[in-house]
């Protein structure tokens, strides 16, 4: 059945009574691409910025903790608003819905013109204190200064993207997504080489493509059964932003934090790298990028289990709620484990195929990805519990479990850690942040889903 061609209220009844895998699936196949094509074209600017030179290279995972903010900004907004549509959208309170909608757009926008006015008006402070060193100071600005002009484009699109997914409307947001991540694939080497822009290049092939991503999500919102974003129901009141908060704070938590710890991780970098400090900031920079795509399709399949999760919490469907997240759990797992021991064997060719003149680079990100993939595994769980607790509304469980992995452990762990191991400990501290998480997220995830057990018997009787 095509969802496209559904009303408002069709969608609704679809998404409360199709079977859950076939659900999930359909509604995680779109989102798997978005998230796995915008990874990916991430991992294209580095590689092409990565045919500059080493300090280039290392600038853009330096910057890369800003555009984190950006995301988490823009995921607070999107998240916060896209639990409570799907939610309000399951109990038939189609009002209630479209004020949301609306309030978390222009929320985001405005917050995203002023981060912009204020980075640009602090621009060489912030990358001194992002981790640039003296030499990756230039590159670092010249790429910072256009990203942040974006930055209203940029984080309205991610709350339009969520927005029409917790609406049940993914392949609407891939469409956006997809558009402007080719966008930015074609624009790099046009940009960096052809007009011999460099570092500046690959930043403005990455704006473009975002407001013409932006631009797409828009119509894309205007289409089929979704709710059309108008100023008129724009209407910031206490108790929207309260719902916002709650359904948005961990996602807040998570990007926010996991901007600190990029900041971190380079700063670490950089101070045990000894002589090699360029190399490690850089070496860094790459295995997140790899690692970020691969974790990519989990987060994209654990997006397509939140409108299904939301709708049929709010519809009080708790059954449906908990076969879906067993569901997800078990096949993410899988396929994480899949990933994991490709990457483990093939970790030197991957390091190397970004920045192959460097052997230093190569040498401290081949040993840092296979560490990081030995507990890669356990973000099945993590990923899809935290997923669980924020679509269903608990804010607080949610944002605990956000915070772990990028923020509770592995901020502490990148300071300690080097202290023991000297650079060794940078290497390895996203494996023991992993598994300290997953020890905060199963009793978590498990009392909820009993909760929601018992819930569901007292309906019953």
């Amino acid at each position: 059945m095509n969802v496209r061609n559904m009303n408002q209220q069709e969608k609704v009844d679809y998404m409360l009574n199709e079977p859950v895998p076939h659900l999930v699936c359909q509604m995680a196949v779109p989102t798997i691409i978005s998230m796995l094509v915008t990874s990916f074209y991430n991992m294209v600017d580095t590689f092409f910025v990565g045919k500059i030179n080493t300090q280039a290279t290392a600038a853009v995972g330096v910057v890369f903790s800003v555009m984190a903010l950006v995301q988490a900004c823009g995921f607070f907004f999107g998240h916060g608003s896209g639990n409570f549509i799907s939610r309000k959208l399951g109990a038939g309170e189609f009002e209630e819905a479209n004020k949301m909608a609306a309030t978390g757009f222009f929320s985001a926008f405005f917050t995203g013109v002023l981060l912009g006015m204020i980075g640009l008006a602090f621009l060489e402070p912030i990358a001194g204190l992002l981790g640039s060193t003296p030499t990756i100071l230039p590159y670092t600005k010249d790429y910072l200064r256009i990203i942040l002009l974006g930055c209203p484009f940029i984080m309205s699109s991610f709350v339009l993207n969520n927005q029409l997914r917790f609406q049940g409307s993914a392949s609407y947001a891939m469409v956006g997504i997809v558009s402007g991540a080719i966008l930015n694939i074609v624009l790099d080497p046009i940009l960096i080489f052809i007009f011999d822009l460099g570092v500046a290049g690959a930043a403005l092939a990455t704006t473009i493509s975002q407001v013409v991503s932006f631009s797409l999500l828009f119509l894309m919102s205007r289409k089929g059964g979704n709710i059309r974003i108008v100023f008129r129901n724009f209407q910031p009141s206490f108790y929207l932003y309260k719902e916002i908060f709650k359904g948005g704070i961990p996602s807040l938590c998570r990007q926010g934090l996991a901007s600190v710890a990029q900041v971190c991780l380079n700063r670490s970098a950089g101070m045990y790298g000894g002589d090699f400090s360029d190399a490690a900031i850089a070496a860094m920079s790459i295995v997140s990028r790899i690692t970020m795509f691969a974790n990519s399709a989990l987060i994209g399949f654990g997006q397509g289990f939140q409108p299904v999760c939301g709708m049929n919490y709010g519809a009080r469907k708790y059954g449906r709620v908990r076969e879906a997240f067993g569901f997800c759990v078990k096949y993410a797992a899988v396929f994480l484990v899949v990933i994991s021991a490709v990457g483990f064997v093939f970790a030197k060719p991957l390091v190397t195929l970004f920045r192959k003149e460097d052997m230093d680079v190569i040498r401290i990100g081949t040993l840092a990805l296979r560490l990081q993939l030995i507990a890669f595994p356990v973000n099945a769980w993590i990923v899809m519990c935290n997923m669980m607790l924020q679509s269903i509304g608990k804010a607080t469980k949610a944002s605990v479990v956000a915070a772990a992995r990028q923020g509770i452990f592995f901020i502490p762990l990148i300071w300690i850690l080097p202290c023991f191991f000297g650079l060794l400990g940078v290497q390895m501290c996203q494996t023991w942040s992993d598994v300290c998480t997953l020890l905060i997220a199963v009793p978590l995830g498990v009392g909820t889903l009993r909760e929601m057990k018992q819930m569901e018997s007292s309906i019953e009787v």
